[in-house]
């Protein structure tokens, strides 16, 4: 294994920076490259099929151009749509990130729990089995809130976010039946933790919010236990969409240690 070879976090945009940051403090001395689908933004809105094959497509151009140990896919929608097809045809190691049900369905104590992700994450089976297989006897609401998205864009590029459209993009969870009696919230998308301050406000500040970040870290941690690192060159962070537009996250990367912003 090189020791330059670095790690590849995928995103559909920025959310997978709080991937990022449990990761540094896991393996801070490990290479990184950022790739974020600004282009494709936003997933959860598009059709299964859209994009399983823009997310195979565009990791296999990136494992033979950057040749990574291995590939986090974090995000949600991405992963639980295309994360079997993705293996299939790399022979790099690839990490998911999976909705944290089993843990939330764990710590609820009304036994009503909620699940906040893209409307094309809810859509799928692969959440209904979580569901089935950690929270008998549980009650989980679902809602898709691709609101979410931009606004948690919007707070990184240095805009002010208004707990008033957070709630607006959230009210039909709790307006659900049963939805008063919810306790735990799952941020089944790696966008909306950058907007936990903003949801617990929205909420209250009784809400608990359970997302997968670390556990997503711990898994690339031991998947490249033993590993040495050593970095050839800065880490970067590459776009698929302008670099004019990227550049404007220049600042929000740079609290992640990336100070280097290119165009795929």
């Amino acid at each position: 294994m090189d020791e330059t070879a670095p790690i590849l976090l995928f995103d559909s945009g920025v959310g997978g920076l709080t991937v990022l940051a449990e990761l540094r403090k896991l393996l801070p001395q490990a290479p990184v490259i950022y790739a974020a689908d600004m282009a494709g933004l936003p997933y959860g809105a598009k059709s299964e099929a859209e994009i399983a094959a823009r997310v195979a497509g565009l990791l296999g151009r990136m494992a033979e151009r950057f040749e990574p140990r291995l590939i986090c896919i974090a995000c949600n929608t991405a992963s639980t749509i295309a994360l079997g097809m993705v293996r299939e045809v790399l022979e790099t190691p690839i990490v998911g990130t999976v909705p944290a049900i089993k843990p939330a369905a764990a710590i609820t104590e009304t036994g009503v729990f909620g699940l906040l992700g893209t409307e094309a994450t809810m859509r799928q089976k692969y959440v209904e089995d979580l569901e089935h297989e950690f929270a008998v006897g549980k009650r989980l609401l679902r809602h898709g809130a691709n609101g979410l998205v931009p606004l948690a864009e919007a707070k990184l590029r240095g805009e002010k976010v208004r707990i008033d459209d957070v709630a607006e993009a959230t009210k039909g969870l709790v307006l659900q039946a049963h939805g008063g009696e919810i306790d735990t919230i799952v941020l089944a998308c790696t966008h909306f933790p950058l907007l936990e301050g903003e949801l617990r406000k929205a909420f209250g500040r009784d809400m608990r919010f359970v997302h997968g970040a670390e556990g997503i870290a711990r898994r690339i941690a031991a998947l490249t236990e033993g590993q040495a690192f050593e970095r050839g060159v800065p880490d970067r962070a590459i776009t698929t969409g302008e670099l004019a537009d990227f550049e404007k996250l220049e600042g929000a990367f740079a609290r992640y240690g990336i100070d280097r912003l290119e165009k795929l």
